[in-house]
């Protein structure tokens, strides 16, 4: 039987890419260090399957505490805290939608996670689409069910912070009719006081 050049050419560059693929793997030390705390995120996200973007649109997510830098619990209603603290819906198209815990509007805008998932971009727009801030804060959680930011008072001192945390919700996007994605079995305890939140209680 004869082979076309063609048919040749795309056998011998598949086997080469296998070939190329095997050595990788065979000479990854299996020593090999362990990844910098900055990029646990994307790790974490990546073994679900999912990029840090995608898993902070996976779902919807309610502020369920905050802890500063020397791991005190901080009440949601201090004033060092509470203006980030409601409901998120970050969609996959780039936009975000963000309440109060009482279902008011509180911010809206586009938002962006950069490939490691070690920090978050939004801004905030007005009703005629004008950008009011920008704001980036570092990411030091991100799972399918944990989703934890940090934020300095002062950005010229770094050693005083507070991190706010997230968790997973099926609450429904006030104002739509949107069912929010729900969570059947168990879910993990994760840092800062996880807990599931199910349905749309405050």
């Amino acid at each position: 039987m004869n082979i076309s050049p063609v048919s040749r050419r795309i056998a011998l560059s598949t086997v080469a890419a296998a070939v190329a693929a095997g050595a990788v793997f065979s000479v990854a030390p299996a020593n090999a260090a362990p990844a910098q705390a900055g990029t646990v995120s994307a790790t974490a996200s990546a073994w679900q399957g999912l990029t840090p973007s995608q898993t902070l649109a996976s779902t919807p997510w309610k502020t369920t505490s905050a802890v500063d830098q020397d791991g005190n619990r901080v009440a949601l209603d201090n004033p060092a805290v509470s203006s980030f603290v409601g409901w998120a819906y970050f969609k996959a198209d780039g936009t975000y939608t963000m309440y109060n815990l009482d279902d008011s509007p509180k911010l809206k805008g586009d938002w962006t996670v950069n490939a490691d998932g070690t920090e978050r971009w939004i801004n905030a727009k007005n009703d005629a689409g004008d950008v009011l801030f920008q704001r980036v804060v570092p990411i030091t959680e991100l799972t399918k069910n944990v989703f934890t930011y940090r934020v300095f008072p002062n950005a010229a001192d770094t050693s005083v912070y507070y991190d706010i945390v997230h968790t997973k919700t099926n609450h429904v996007e006030p104002g739509t009719d949107a069912k929010g994605p729900g969570a059947n079995g168990q879910a993990s305890q994760g840092q800062g006081g996880y807990h599931f939140n199910n349905g749309n209680q405050h």
